[in-house]
């Protein structure tokens, strides 16, 4: 071992970005490794982190050149290569670095010689499940989703007994029964609605049911079982989109909210719900649109505006998670944290990657894009 490798925290630069990739407890745990810590300044300003906060810990905080000779960067947003000059050759990027929709950037990285290691493309396996950002990020999105669409709506969501009278509770619908969904429908359920749920996959029943909610599914027709590799949602087929289209136009026309989901990672997010079925809502009703940022799972939804369609709003963040900025954040960087300390060789004082997760996460390596995911 020739000295302690270097990490470096950068400040994130996507409009809307308020999350950070490290935080005061994971410094000090990389410290404790053996490693050097360099925090770009302002690095935690969105989540509520000052630079104090990293400098109590042992962290360099720098006004720029934080990633200067670093070996390993760390970012929630994949970085512009432009902000990685100096950086060691061979240097790994450590982020969500959203391999399909930045595949110019992934090029910019391997033109660079960098090492990229796309955080979202962790295998789900039981060994990664501390290391996964896509489900701690979800996880956080689904409650958001729940409030924000409370705060818009124009009533209560339990059901209330008064003196003046009974307020009905809220009929809430959850579409896509993932770590978004599952949270997405125990968060409404502890705010008093009445909660149902539906999914692609068979195996989500039980799941909707242990927390409460009535499961709506399509019983005649084959199709639902759904389930693709790692645990993701497959296409359906289209005799069951048809029949799963027809039961939930009849089930959405008496729901207060309803917050979908859906979202297969590299691809267009699928239409749940069409203009023709928003008409059918009662004016008042809110749906939360979670998979906006990638095309939309409503007609006509726009991200981070509120558009109303036929007297119900429809909302839906581009990053969701970034509004709860400051746990997103303590996940995010806990999810690094325990990726690369599982890596971590003493002697070498530095994380050596095995194959099974090096080479499904690994994007870039020796000046080349070396991703099965990226050349096929």
């Amino acid at each position: 071992m020739t000295g302690a490798i270097k990490i470096a925290v950068l400040r994130e630069r996507a409009a809307g970005e308020s999350r950070v990739s490290a935080t005061p407890e994971t410094v000090k745990k990389f410290i404790a490794l053996g490693a050097s810590v360099a925090v770009e300044s302002g690095a935690g300003a969105g989540a509520s982190i000052g630079d104090d906060d990293y400098r109590a810990v042992g962290a360099q905080v720098v006004a720029t050149d934080a990633a200067k000779d670093a070996d390993i960067v760390l970012g929630v947003q994949g970085p512009e290569a432009d902000l990685l000059a100096g950086v060691k050759p061979g240097a790994w990027i450590v982020a969500g670095l959203d391999p399909f929709g930045q595949r110019d950037r992934v090029d910019a990285y391997a033109a660079a010689g960098l090492e990229a290691l796309a955080m979202e493309f962790m295998p789900r396996i039981t060994r990664a499940q501390s290391m996964d950002i896509l489900s701690s990020q979800s996880n956080l999105a689904g409650y958001k989703a729940v409030i924000t669409a409370a705060n818009i709506y124009g009533r209560a969501f339990p059901m209330m007994m008064t003196a003046a009278g009974t307020v009905s509770a809220a009929k809430a619908f959850v579409m896509g029964v993932g770590v978004a969904g599952l949270q997405a429908i125990a968060t409404a359920r502890r705010m008093g609605a009445q909660v149902s749920a539906t999914d692609v996959r068979s195996a989500t029943k039980e799941q909707i049911q242990s927390l409460g909610a009535k499961p709506i599914f399509v019983e005649s027709v084959a199709g639902i079982e759904g389930e693709g590799a790692g645990g993701y949602a497959t296409e359906m087929s289209e005799e069951y989109q048809k029949a799963q289209a027809e039961l939930v136009s009849a089930h959405i026309a008496k729901q207060d909210i309803v917050i979908t989901t859906a979202l297969i990672p590299g691809r267009a997010a699928p239409r749940l719900v069409s203009d023709a079925q928003i008409a059918t809502m009662k004016p008042g009703s809110v749906i939360f649109d979670l998979a906006v940022s990638q095309g939309g799972n409503v007609e006509g939804s726009v991200a981070d505006q509120v558009v109303e369609k036929h007297g119900v709003k429809i909302v839906g963040y581009s990053n969701t998670a970034a509004h709860l900025a400051a746990d997103a954040s303590a996940l995010f960087s806990r999810n690094l944290y325990n990726f690369l300390s599982a890596f971590w060789d003493k002697e070498q004082g530095k994380p050596v990657l095995d194959e099974e997760i090096g080479n499904a996460i690994r994007l870039t390596q020796g000046g080349k894009v070396v991703n099965e995911r990226l050349l096929g």
